[in-house]
């Protein structure tokens, strides 16, 4: 044991005679992403069967033992769904799925990937990849099971889709967790992080996230507006379901999970191909066609057949608006020396932009099993697309302007150090002068200046011209003394080797004594010495006069 403190009793042997694992040691990266993925997998399971409970109780139902191999079973379903797994029945496929349900897996994932970093050694920011497989890899095969066991013949969830989906949220949602507690151990800040990016690749990140933020936070804002003109209908709906206090709050987590696909549904709506909400209809800025829909209380945000609502065209201006945004930013993070490739960037930041609203269109929509409701969202494709051609013509006008402007900053700023620069030479370097205390001074009045006597001046040059000869001779002289001297030293060098090697030789041919003797008397003889001379080098002449 050890106290705190004293050090660790580290290698110690115990009275057993074993001896014990350190104290605070740092556990196996992989085995501990294992545990972490059963840990947050168990947690979510104990969640989502928690809810279920509730509304089986508050439901009308049999007796629990009938019910409860269905009830465990539609808890596992749901904690699917929160994965983003689709399942097949007898009627379609539901892949319609709820994108808020995702926040649960991916919070409790992210908790985790905090601990794993706290009990791991993680020496360097770029190995988070190894702690976020060993998190992934085994939460994938959870998944994966879980699709397995909860197969019947009415409902069958994907197992690629499981498994696909389980190792992506785990891989980004436990590898932040890790990336963020390794953050906070070392103090480096988000913006440090960013630096270590190549300064392009950080202004398409940057600008890409702020445009998308943009898009976003206006499909959002059209939500709400939407939903809040159609409140009472809202409210007759949910008074027509009678949910009750339990149903009804169930009903709301339900909206709230479903929140994320509205807005991203809104999204689609402003940038113009709009949304389906079954086959044969249509919600977008060029008309509006629905019929019959699901009783959810939310769905009161959808506007009426017939003509679009001249409100909801303002939202046609939020592309735009991301755009210019993003290609600001984006020159802002990374100015271009040459003002014909700022465009281009901000266009390839559009082309991103629509890149990522087209993957989430294609997670956003899907279908809810129905013949007549099998299209149900977006057009991936046209999403992208049109987000490409105007979030990316608005960020390339705007990255243009953005680069012209900061390119004329920097001209005028370099005009400006350059007159300082010119005026500093033109000034002329006026001695300065005491003047005596009865010499009037003042604005307006004559500048005395001390002038030098006409006969000086020759006397001054002619010393310069003798002095610059002389210490070019010194100079010659010197180098030439230096040589000499190196000269010197070689040929007494020489001498004493040449003289060293005669004497070993006569001691060779007369035989006396072994190698040690000769070492011996080597040792005995009189040291030499050789001596260096080094003439100090006179100063540089003043070539300037």
């Amino acid at each position: 044991m050890s106290t705190p403190g004293t050090p660790p009793a580290r290698g110690r042997p115990s009275r057993s005679g074993a001896a014990p694992a350190p104290q605070g040691a740092p556990r196996p990266v992989y085995s501990t992403g294992g545990i972490a993925a059963a840990s947050a997998a168990g947690i979510g399971l104990a969640v989502i069967v928690t809810l279920t409970m509730i509304g089986w109780v508050a439901a009308p139902h049999d007796t629990f033992g009938e019910d409860i191999a269905d009830l465990l079973r539609g808890a596992v379903l749901a904690w699917l769904v929160g994965h983003h797994v689709s399942f097949s029945i007898a009627e379609g496929q539901i892949s319609l799925l709820p994108l808020g349900l995702v926040l649960l897996p991916g919070l409790v994932l992210y908790r985790f990937g905090h601990w794993l970093a706290r009990n791991c050694e993680i020496g360097r920011l770029r190995h988070v990849y190894r702690a976020a497989l060993a998190i992934a890899g085994p939460y994938a095969a959870i998944a994966g099971t879980l699709a397995l066991l909860a197969r019947t013949d009415e409902v069958v969830p994907s197992m690629p889709r499981a498994l696909l989906m389980g190792f992506v949220i785990a891989f980004l949602a436990g590898g932040l967790g890790v990336l963020r507690q390794l953050m906070r151990e070392k103090g480096v800040a988000v913006h440090d992080l960013l630096d270590l990016m190549p300064a392009r690749s950080r202004s398409l990140l940057v600008g890409m996230l702020v445009s998308t933020g943009v898009l976003l936070a206006g499909g959002l804002v059209l939500f709400l507006v939407a939903l809040a003109v159609s409140l009472p209908e809202a409210i007759d709906a949910t008074r027509v379901l009678a949910p009750g206090v339990v149903g009804g709050a169930l009903l709301l987590i339900v909206q709230l999970a479903y929140l994320p696909n509205a807005v991203v549904f809104a999204v689609c709506y402003a940038l113009g191909p709009g949304f389906a909400m079954g086959g044969g209809t249509e919600v977008a800025p060029t008309g509006v066609s629905v019929g019959a829909l699901p009783s959810l209380p939310m769905l009161a945000a959808l506007p009426e057949n017939g003509a679009a609502p001249a409100l909801s065209l303002v939202a046609l201006a939020v592309p735009f608006a991301a755009g210019a945004i993003g290609g600001v930013l984006t020159q802002r993070s990374a100015p271009d020396v040459v003002s014909e490739a700022a465009p281009l960037w901000g266009f390839v930041c559009g082309v991103t932009t629509g890149m990522l609203c087209a993957a989430l269109a294609g997670l956003a929509g899907g279908s809810l099993g129905a013949q007549r409701l099998t299209e149900m969202g977006p057009s991936a494709w046209q999403v992208g697309l049109v987000a490409a051609l105007e979030v990316g013509v608005a960020a390339a006008v705007a990255a243009w302007i953005a680069n012209w402007w900061y390119t004329r900053k920097l001209s005028r700023e370099a005009a400006t150090r350059r007159e300082q620069a010119g005026a500093e030479r033109s000034e002329p370097s006026q001695p300065v002068v005491e003047l005596p205390e009865d010499v009037p001074v003042g604005k307006g009045l004559a500048t005395v200046t001390a002038l030098r006597p006409r006969e000086e001046e020759p006397v001054q040059q002619q010393p310069r011209e003798q002095t610059i000869v002389e210490r070019r001779a010194e100079l010659k002289r010197a180098r030439r003394a230096r040589r000499q001297d190196r000269a010197a030293e070689w040929r007494a060098r020489r001498e004493a080797r040449r003289e060293l090697r005669s004497q070993r030789r006569a001691e060779k041919r007369a035989g006396g004594g072994g190698w040690w003797r000769r070492r011996a008397d080597e040792e005995a003889e009189e040291e030499m010495y050789g001596i260096t001379y080094e003439a100090a080098a006179p100063e540089e002449p003043d070539r300037n006069g």
